[in-house]
């Protein structure tokens, strides 16, 4: 993969972030308006949070893609409500997950049952994206997340794959994803450069329970960030250079977990840019 071509790539990579106490100033500080930031959507901090948060953000120049959990929406009277909301606030994108509210809030079960709803509506939404898991689930068998992909394709305009350390991995699932017919765009989803402590503070901050899912969805990001060296995440990329470089895989651009820690994840993304030479890499806010 040519240097322009990855430094493309990071130049748009968007940030996703959990919707805690500090977290607009953290982004206000250290990102400049303009980029795409995506708010997750936690049970432990509700739907306000990540509404919220977005709106906050969007006023003030990002481009704001809330998370609209399905399992955290009451039914199509809420979800009217939402929709409402936030094309009030001028956002056209949305990320749905299925979310892990476990009994469900309401009558969505899963993304797809909220999906179809959504459509239904028309509501001003140009932009919409679905969950992709290239290892497994820890909730969910494989076979269903494979179906599940399927039947959302129709209703979604892109993809965003879950966090995986491999690769190797990430290749083979993409391969396979695309022989199956599936032709959404892949925003691919990595770990910024992330911390270990300040991981489990993140964890901390977002309720017991809440917590005990974080820890058990990122049992791998633990594992990876404990053993000597760590994760260096343009290690990661230049061992994807094939896929990212390869038309028919169609990744159209990064997804960046942040776990929050936005100054860190920033100052790499601004490091690896100003190692490929991009020369607008030192107008960013610091």
């Amino acid at each position: 993969m040519s240097a322009s071509a990855l430094g493309s790539l990071l130049t748009s990579a968007r940030y996703e972030i959990l919707p805690t106490s500090g977290i607009i100033d953290r982004i206000t500080d250290h990102v400049a308006p303009g980029r795409t930031i995506t708010v997750t959507a936690s049970a432990g901090l509700g739907l306000d949070a990540t509404l919220s948060t977005a709106e906050q953000l969007q006023a003030l120049g990002y481009d704001a893609v809330p998370h609209i959990a399905a399992r955290m929406v009451q039914g199509r009277t809420e979800l009217t409500e939402i929709i409402d909301r936030i094309g009030h606030a001028g956002i056209d994108t949305i990320f749905v997950p299925a979310g892990d509210a476990t009994p469900p809030a309401g009558g969505y079960a899963s993304a797809l049952d909220l999906l179809v709803d959504l459509t239904s509506m028309a509501p001003p939404i140009s932009r919409i994206g679905v969950s992709a898991y290239p290892e497994s689930h820890p909730l969910i068998p494989d076979d269903v997340t494979v179906q599940a992909m399927w039947d959302k394709r129709d209703y979604a305009t892109h993809i965003v794959s879950n966090l995986c350390f491999d690769p190797g991995v990430v290749s083979t699932w993409l391969a396979r994803v695309r022989a199956r017919g599936i032709e959404l765009p892949l925003i691919l989803g990595i770990p910024g450069k992330v911390e270990l402590a300040k991981l489990a503070k993140v964890a901390a901050k977002i309720g017991v329970g809440e917590s005990t899912r974080f820890l058990r969805k990122n049992t791998g990001t633990f594992t990876r960030m404990a053993r000597p060296g760590g994760y260096n995440p343009r290690k990661f990329l230049d061992r994807l250079s094939p896929v990212l470089a390869d038309p028919y895989m169609d990744v159209s651009g990064l997804h960046i977990y942040t776990f929050n820690q936005v100054k860190d994840t920033e100052a790499w993304r601004r490091k690896q840019l100003e190692l490929l030479g991009d020369p607008d890499s030192s107008s960013i806010v610091s």
